[in-house]
C-alpha cells in the first residue's frame, strides 16, 4: 500500500568514509588502493577516519564528528537529507561498541533510503568498481509522506490497516 518516489543518484557521488577503531588501517589501506577512483568523489567521514584518510592520502575529507559524539548520526541525517550517496563503513563486528544504537541507526537509515553500503574491504570493492559508481542511478524510494497520508485517510475513512 505504499507509493514510491524515483531518486536519483548523481555520477559524482558523495561517499561516507567510517571505520571502528579496530578497522581504520583497513579503511586507510582501502582508500589508498583506490585513491584514483575516489578522487573524482566528494568524499566525507566521521572524525578521525577523515582526518586519517585526509592526513595519509592528501584526498579532501569533510569530516563530522566521531561516531560516538554523533558523527553516525550526523552521516544518517545527510542520507535522509539526499546528501550522502554512499557509505563506505568498515565496523568491527567482534568489539563492543558504546554507541551501537547509532551504529544501528545508521545501517537502518541506509537501507530504508536504498543508499549503497559497504561493511567489509571485498564489498567496498566491488561497489568501487561497479560501473555504476561512475554513473548516475535512479531508484525507487518509498514516498514515506504518501505512505502517511494514505494510512491517515484510510483510518479517517475506518479501514483497517
Amino acid at each position: 500500500m505504499y507509493q514510491t518516489v524515483a531518486l536519483t543518484l548523481p555520477a559524482k557521488k558523495t561517499i561516507a568514509l567510517i571505520a571502528h577503531d579496530n578497522k581504520k588501517a583497513d579503511m586507510l589501506a582501502w582508500v589508498k588502493a583506490n585513491r584514483d577512483r575516489l578522487a573524482g568523489h566528494t568524499l566525507c567521514g566521521t572524525g578521525t577516519t577523515a582526518r586519517i584518510i585526509a592526513d595519509e592520502t592528501g584526498l579532501p575529507v569533510r569530516a563530522y564528528n566521531s561516531g560516538p559524539l554523533g558523527g553516525d548520526q550526523q552521516i544518517g541525517a545527510r542520507i535522509a537529507e539526499g546528501q550522502i550517496d554512499c557509505v563506505i563503513f568498515f565496523w568491527d563486528p567482534l568489539t563492543a561498541q558504546p554507541h551501537d544504537p547509532d551504529v544501528k541507526a545508521l545501517l537502518r537509515i541506509a537501507l530504508v533510503y536504498d543508499i549503497p553500503i559497504a561493511n567489509n574491504p571485498a564489498t567496498a570493492d566491488f561497489l568501487i568498481r561497479s560501473p555504476l559508481m561512475e554513473a548516475a542511478y535512479t531508484r525507487p524510494v518509498q514516498n514515506f509522506q504518501a505512505t502517511a497520508e494514505a494510512r491517515a485517510a484510510a483510518y479517517a475513512a475506518g479501514d483497517q490497516l
